[in-house]
């Protein structure tokens, strides 16, 4: 499967958290082809703020594989990762992070803080971003828009 095949199926998994009232951000982790976990946005259904797509993906990731050090996968997700994913996701050692929106006021790989290339952090992930970018966005800015 190519990114872009990937990334539709993280924006179907974001239209479940859109389903669930919450940010329609979806994630998924793949090793070997193979899809290995998956999640959307929970924090208000789960009542954490941490339960952002990318970190329930993690957190069922770990459990499936026994180890919380993830790999040989790459991360696909809708939206471009926050700083605490983006901080969950080199510590689990992701190989490959692949994001679909770019988000210029809080994204922390080549935004707001520029994580991916933090000289403090002992992990470098490779990424690449705007896969299905007009997707990605359109389904956030349909639903802020909704919300208003």
């Amino acid at each position: 499967m190519t990114d872009e095949d990937w990334m539709w199926h993280a924006l179907r998994l974001a239209q479940r958290a859109e389903a669930q009232g919450e940010v329609p951000v979806g994630a998924l982790l793949v090793k070997d082809n193979r899809c290995i976990a998956e999640g959307w946005n929970q924090p208000i259904q789960n009542h954490d703020p941490t339960a952002h797509a990318e970190i329930q993906v993690l957190r069922h990731a770990g459990q499936i594989l026994q180890n919380y050090r993830l790999t040989a996968t790459t991360l696909y997700v809708t939206l471009e990762p926050c700083v605490m994913c983006m901080g969950a996701i080199a510590h689990a050692r992701v190989s490959r992070l692949v994001f679909g929106a770019y988000d210029p006021k809080r994204g922390a790989v080549c935004h707001a803080l520029q994580l991916s290339n933090a000289p403090f952090l002992n992990h470098k992930i490779d990424w690449l971003g705007g896969v299905l970018e007009q997707s990605c966005a359109e389904l956030l800015t349909s639903f802020f828009k909704a919300r208003r």
